[in-house]
């Protein structure tokens, strides 16, 4: 199957959801760090997620997704609801402020903040191994969102449990493949270039990047992962140390003789970067045994970082299986690189996780 409608109608549906994200930022953020429930990112990340479940529902109607929000909270608090009502209307494919169309393609404006509620609420399918689900972050890295670093809008189609189609819209990181990586926006290097990037990929066919637009598709190239050596290997790694152990993928670098130092970002935005060759390997070990990772998290980036050319596991070196619910719940901790190193980085992951 070639998956071209959902691949397409994924693509437009993150782009038009990144516009309205962008919006949030430039208009509500302003330096908070505030996590309550009226915090930017909660504006954005119910506004987002009301926009592509539209999309996605209007042309896969049977299709489930499993979304990272849900709208109880939101059917209390009217004001909170108009807030994110007023963004929703005005995030719309187009130029100059004329609505393009191929907003129609994805099943043009919501009717009213009751659709919207309804919208958000269809993100609530348990996931499993069988049949068609749709796996959304509507805001992956909640944190690089706020202070203006990396983020993105995730989304990916699993069909009996294989990720087939997997789209991330990356608004802060550079335009250009070739791009030194950067921690953030705000670095020196970062500034010379255009940002906003949409990666993607279908099972079997290729992993692509191109730039995010805010009308239709803009043309986009094929993305493959280096194979340096592995001493000069560069690695991403999470900016939270409550999301990836810091020292023992540090112990790790050192035993492998890398010597550059990591870099740190938020999102799935490392999975496109080492996709697109600026980064080589990407190490989220387990914080603790009881932490268990999130399909949303991860189902898009997996995709892309494979079809590149890469592998990614779990720790142990075992396939990532999204086939267990909303959770990855067989898996422990992440490991991408490129298929030349893999063997020698699972090995020594292992050597250091299991001295502890």
């Amino acid at each position: 199957m070639s998956y071209s409608k959902e691949l397409r109608i994924a693509s437009l549906a993150v782009q038009r959801a990144t516009i309205l994200t962008q919006k949030v930022f430039h208009e509500k953020v302003k330096g908070t760090l505030s996590k309550d429930d009226k915090s930017p990112v909660t504006i954005g990340d119910f506004g987002a997620q009301a926009l592509i479940i539209q999309a996605i529902k209007y042309n896969f109607p049977e299709d489930e997704v499993v979304g990272e929000e849900e709208a109880s909270t939101l059917r209390e608090k009217p004001d909170l609801t108009q807030q994110i009502w007023e963004l929703v209307q005005g995030a719309k494919l187009g130029i100059d402020g004329k609505e393009s169309e191929v907003e129609n393609e994805l099943g043009g404006p919501l009717k009213g903040p009751d659709q919207m509620l309804d919208a958000i609420d269809a993100g609530n399918s348990a996931g499993g191994s069988k049949g068609r689900f749709w796996a959304l972050d509507p805001i992956d890295g909640t944190k690089g969102f706020l202070r203006g670093g990396q983020y993105a809008v995730c989304l990916a189609l699993i069909v009996d449990g294989e990720v087939k189609v997997g789209v991330l819209g990356c608004p802060n990181l550079p335009i250009d493949d070739k791009a030194p990586l950067s921690a953030d926006v705000s670095d020196a290097g970062a500034k010379k270039h255009q940002r906003g990037v949409l990666f993607s990929a279908v099972y079997g066919q290729g992993a692509t990047s191109q730039p995010l637009g805010t009308d239709d598709l803009l043309p986009h190239q094929s993305i493959q992962m280096k194979s340096p050596p592995i001493r000069e290997a560069t690695f991403c790694e999470s900016v939270e140390a409550g999301h990836s152990s810091h020292g023992d993928q540090a112990t790790i670098a050192e035993k492998l003789g890398i010597t550059k130092p990591s870099v740190r970002m938020d999102s799935q935005a490392k999975y496109g970067s080492v996709a697109r060759g600026a980064g080589d390997l990407y190490l989220r070990l387990p914080v603790s045994a009881t932490y268990v990772e999130k399909i949303w998290d991860h189902a898009a980036g997996c995709l892309i970082v494979t079809e590149a050319g890469g592998i990614v596991t779990d720790a142990e070196g075992n396939n990532v299986d999204f086939g267990q619910g909303r959770t990855l719940a067989k898996n422990k901790g992440i490991v991408a690189a490129p298929k030349s190193l893999h063997e020698e980085v699972i090995g020594v992951v292992k050597s250091v996780l299991s001295a502890k």
